[in-house]
């Protein structure tokens, strides 16, 4: 059985973001309870779900103790995480979407990247899962890997240095990074922070093991709200080249966009 005292985190905040799947939410915060994981507080952002939802929302505010942020329509993913951060007082935010459950070893690996981020003041983020390995990394220890970029990295996928995905993040991320655009789709969103942690010169740890250490699920009664366009997905060879080259071009021109009005 896990000790309770090791797997407490008072100078965490879990940071949930929410959108109509409240059985999802459950189920990850009974898998929390499960592992007597614990944190210093949790925040629950919902982004304006059906009624139904809502009530469910606050019994489980009753069941799980969190504090849960409201909105009364739908503002997208940017306004859902900038109003959870703001809502959030410990100094590092363990940040996850509400339709992932945490592996008996994640309590286990969450303490070593708490470990590393404190005693390393230029670490911004330790991720813990992905649809697939980050491209560019270099051994920091049995667990862990270093992400980097350097100036022949021309892989387009270079990109996520940054992702939505599950991470442990200072609570002061927003200073350095600033906060998400509002008013766009999810993956916009989530590119354009991208962009701005590479452009901030940010440094972050990557969970070799990212496939197992916590996993997705979206069951039929709670599908996956991201909603990408068709070109995106094709699995065409030809699309799929055209579709590379276009992402390295552009995602090149941005970055170097970026950085000339930064200077």
């Amino acid at each position: 059985m896990n000790n309770l005292s090791l797997n407490t985190f008072p100078s965490i905040s879990l940071l949930v973001t929410h959108y109509n799947r409240s059985k999802s939410l459950e189920n990850l915060l009974n898998s929390f309870k499960d592992l007597n994981c614990s944190f210093g507080e949790i925040i629950v952002s919902d982004d304006g779900s059906e009624e139904k939802h809502i009530i469910k929302l606050k019994e489980l505010s009753q069941k799980f103790t969190f504090n849960l942020v409201t909105t009364v329509k739908n503002k997208g993913l940017g306004n859902n995480i900038n109003k959870g951060q703001d809502a959030v007082s410990k100094k590092y935010t363990l940040y996850i979407q509400e339709d992932f459950v945490p592996s008996p070893l994640f309590p286990s690996k969450l303490k070593d990247a708490l470990s590393f981020i404190e005693n390393d003041a230029e670490l911004d983020i330790v991720r813990f899962y992905a649809y697939y390995a980050y491209p560019y990394l270099r051994p920091f220890n049995e667990d862990f890997s270093e992400m980097y970029i350097d100036k022949f990295a021309s892989r387009y996928d270079k990109i996520y240095y940054y992702s939505d995905h599950p991470h442990l993040r200072r609570s002061s991320f927003f200073n350095k990074f600033g906060r998400y655009p509002e008013g766009l789709k999810g993956d916009i969103t989530e590119y354009k922070m991208c962009i701005s942690f590479i452009q901030n010169k940010g440094k972050g740890l990557f969970y070799n093991d990212f496939a197992n250490l916590i996993r997705q699920e979206n069951p039929e009664d709670e599908p996956s709200t991201m909603q990408r366009s068709n070109w995106k997905q094709n699995p065409n060879f030809v699309i799929r080249i055209m579709r590379d080259v276009y992402r390295q071009i552009k995602y090149n021109y941005d970055i170097l966009m970026m950085k000339s009005l930064k200077s």
